[in-house]
């Protein structure tokens, strides 16, 4: 299946290597870099290559993209120390949750201790 594209979007322009980011992992579905404004002392994005914009745009056939994501988040939580202490995982979904770009991604925030509720 070819990557769908939107022309505009960063984290498309991102996932083509057509702008530079502190990439953690990357293979055919997913890609996870580091947050350019961290919200934790680690904070990272995990995004599907093919342009998605939001979970509200998931079908039935994006199950095994959503477990890839979820299986990159575990291993990247444990990679960067986070495992053992504990971390976030947040998906914003339109204006009002604070989705500033139209494209699902994924934060992962830890490091420190995260209050509840959030925002």
């Amino acid at each position: 299946m070819g990557v769908l594209r939107l022309s505009g979007c960063i984290f498309c322009a991102i996932a083509a290597g057509e702008i530079k980011s502190q990439l953690l992992y990357e293979d055919d579905q997913v890609l996870a870099f580091r947050d350019i404004n961290p919200a934790a002392p680690v904070h990272f994005l995990v995004i599907p290559r093919r342009h998605i914009a939001s979970v509200l745009d998931l079908d039935p056939g994006d199950a095994d993209l959503v477990a890839q994501i979820h299986v990159v988040i575990g291993k990247l939580a444990a990679d960067l120390g986070l495992a053992d202490m504990g971390f976030r995982v947040v998906v914003n979904t339109g204006e009002v949750a604070g989705q500033t770009v139209g494209h699902l991604h994924y934060h992962v925030l830890g490091g420190r201790e995260l209050g509840w509720p959030p925002g």
